[in-house]
């Protein structure tokens, strides 16, 4: 299909290719389109496409299989080494007015959710494959570490899921507020406690250790003091990427039976998060806390890189005048 691209988040990766040209082994050779969350209106649909017409408003998954291999045959096609996905060298992203994608990974949106509720399906995303892999269920007591847009996704989904209690740690205290905005029970703003003394806080702020800790920053600190948190026999995702080797007390987690589990992006939550936000069962509102059109995108890379605010939303569409 082709979209008349709305509403465009921006992602920290998107500022790190931007500043540094690449993130691990992905490296940026030539020039590169970057945005990755993103929603449209479609202009145009392919001869095969029947499930969408021009003027459907759609929220666009960015990551889609090249080829049905053994991770599309058992539904983690997010596995597949040789996806497609937007802002991913050597992959166009969606920052710019018009953008072709495949209709599959293009999801109709009801009309009670907004164009930039749509955008933010993807960071959600995130959260819903996070939660998911944790394990979080009614009554789980959860640590998520770091709090920022990641962080507070995977707060809004773990109090979805059921957890009983959510503590949440970072330097900022500003951040720290927004995640008592969108339902974290506790938060404990860290300066230069040891790992020990934040699982400690940890545990006093919980009652309890977690039995589930979702790292989201990447630090080698935070993930230590994930380790350290989290009891005996719960669970630690991984979601934060950080240097490619960290120093962790790997044996701390292995005599004490934690799970240790990485996430790659998400697979199968589109429909979930459309779901979810069409009920009204979760609001993503609070998230966004800047807005530009595309002519300010540097403006808007500027105010993402400084750290400032939450979310910041691109609008690319000039003629439509709708938050």
């Amino acid at each position: 299909v082709l979209l008349r691209m709305h509403s465009v988040g921006i992602c920290g990766s998107d500022v790190h290719y931007w500043q540094h040209g690449r993130i691990g082994d992905f490296v940026v050779k030539d020039p590169m389109v970057l945005g990755h969350e993103a929603s449209g209106t479609v202009i145009k649909v392919g001869s095969g496409v029947t499930h969408l017409r021009p003027g459907d408003r759609v929220a666009i998954e960015p990551g889609v299989p090249r080829e049905m291999d053994e991770f599309c045959k058992t539904g983690r096609y997010n596995l597949s080494p040789t996806i497609f996905f937007c802002a991913t060298p050597p992959d166009d992203g969606n920052l710019c007015r018009y953008y072709k994608h495949s209709a599959n990974y293009c999801y109709k949106l009801p009309d009670n959710v907004t164009f930039e509720e749509g955008a933010l399906i993807e960071p959600l995303s995130v959260g819903i494959h996070a939660c998911k892999r944790a394990g979080v269920t009614l009554g789980s007591k959860v640590f998520v570490s770091g709090s920022g847009p990641i962080g507070l996704v995977n707060v809004i989904i773990a109090k979805m899921m059921g957890a009983a209690a959510v503590v949440v740690t970072d330097l900022s205290a500003s951040r720290l507020q927004k995640a008592k905005e969108v339902g974290a029970d506790f938060t404990i703003q860290v300066k230069n406690e040891t790992p020990q003394e934040v699982a400690s806080k940890v545990e006093g702020a919980l009652g309890c250790m977690p039995d589930i800790t979702v790292e989201c920053t990447g630090v080698q600190t935070c993930i230590q003091a994930g380790i350290y948190a989290t009891r005996s026999g719960g669970t630690l995702v991984l979601v934060g990427l950080g240097p490619e080797m960290v120093t962790v007390p790997i044996v701390n987690a292995a005599v004490r039976e934690v799970d240790i589990r990485g996430i790659f992006r998400y697979c199968n939550t589109w429909p979930v998060a459309i779901a979810l936000l069409a009920s009204k069962r979760i609001n993503v509102k609070p998230l966004v806390t800047h807005r530009f059109p595309l002519e300010k995108a540097l403006e808007a890379f500027e105010t993402t890189r400084r750290g400032e605010g939450v979310k910041v939303m691109l609008k690319c569409d000039p003629t439509d005048q709708n938050p």
